[in-house]
Order: C-alpha cells, then structure tokens, then sequence
C-alpha cells in the first residue's frame, strides 16, 4: 500500500487535534474581579495550549519526516499509525484538565499533571513503536537512511522517554515544572542534533 492516504488522513487527524486546544480555552463568564483579571488568571490555560500545540506539531514534522522516507506501508504500520493518532487525538483533553485545575492548585493540580505528562509519554511510545517497526523492516523504509544514521537516530529518539518518566515524578510535586519539562521536551524533538527524525534528501 502506499503512503499518501495514509498521510492525507494523519494530517487530517494532526489538524483537528491542534485545533481543537483553542477550543478548550474558555472565556469567562461574569467575572467577579473584571475581566482582565479573569483573563490574567487563566494563565495555566495558554501554557498547557501552546506546550500542547508546539508537541503536536512537531510529532507532526517528525511523523511527515518518518513517511518521507517510507516506500509503502504495510498493516502493522497502518495500526501503530492509528494507535499514534489515538494519543494525538485524545491530547486535548487532558491539556483543558491541566489548564483548569492548575488555576485551582492543591493535589488536584498535581493528579491533572501526571494525567497531562501520562498522556505525553504514551504518545512518545506510540511514536517510537512507528519509528522501531519502519527501520526494522527496510522493504518498508527503503535505502534512503543508512544502518549507522538509523541506529544514531533511535539513540537519540530513546534518550527522551526516561524524561517522561521523570516528568511524571516532578508532576507530583509541581505542575508548572512539570509542563516546563514537556516544553523542553518538545525543543529536544524539534532539534536536528536532539531526536528529530531527518527528512528525506533530495
């Protein structure tokens, strides 16, 4: 099978998911202290959006970047794809509870944390599994990356999940620090030095 419908409806899914954060940003109803104060408050609701937003679409890159250098796809790969696109699809809600209940603080801050960070880190085992199955099976991959790029490449992919783990100890103390760590996650995987998948070279 070829790749392009299975890219045409990943992308489709990307979309809805990074649009349907902003959706998950409410606006306030009678606020008590005006409504700049109100505003001010929901401070917790544009971080988890755009730590959200810079994770989807940079998963977004390195998924484009996976499929650049795909020839074909096979059924596994269809199912790890959609079980990528579970995680990525389900994103928005656990960021509007981190957003919501780290304006109200206290354990429920925290709970809301390990949800968020939970939600992250089973989205980078999904990705993982996508990428480990396409360079295992090089009929799939074709010739495009060599042996020593791919095993440099999954090192370096491998190297963020522990962090997750990590996050989800931080999340039980704090959850700003907790969706800091997620931020700079999301760096690490944008970067070409960091676990960035490389695209294809014309």
């Amino acid at each position: 099978m070829s790749t392009s419908r299975i890219e045409a409806f990943s992308d489709g899914v990307f979309a809805i998911a990074i649009t349907l954060l902003v959706l998950e940003i409410h606006v306030p109803e009678q606020p008590e202290n005006g409504l700049g104060r109100a505003l001010l408050d929901q401070w917790p609701s544009y971080a988890s959006y755009v730590v959200s937003f810079f994770v989807i679409g940079i998963i977004w890159i390195n998924h484009h970047a996976v499929f650049d250098h795909l020839v074909r796809v096979d059924r596994t790969l269809l199912f790890l794809n959609l079980l990528l696109l579970l995680c990525i699809g389900v994103l928005p809600w656990p960021t509007n509870v981190l957003g919501t209940y780290m304006q109200e603080g206290g354990a429920d801050e925290r709970v809301a944390a390990v949800l968020y960070t939970g939600a992250m880190t089973l989205m980078g085992i999904a990705f993982g599994a996508l990428w480990t199955y396409a360079t295992r099976h090089r009929d799939l991959l074709g010739e495009t990356l060599s042996d020593e790029e791919i095993r440099t490449r999954t090192r370096r992919f491998t190297v963020g999940t522990p962090v997750y783990g990590l996050a989800m100890l931080i999340a039980l103390v704090s959850a700003p620090a907790c969706l800091v760590v997620n931020a700079l996650l999301a760096v690490y995987y944008a970067l070409p030095a960091g676990g960035a998948i490389p695209h294809r070279r014309v």
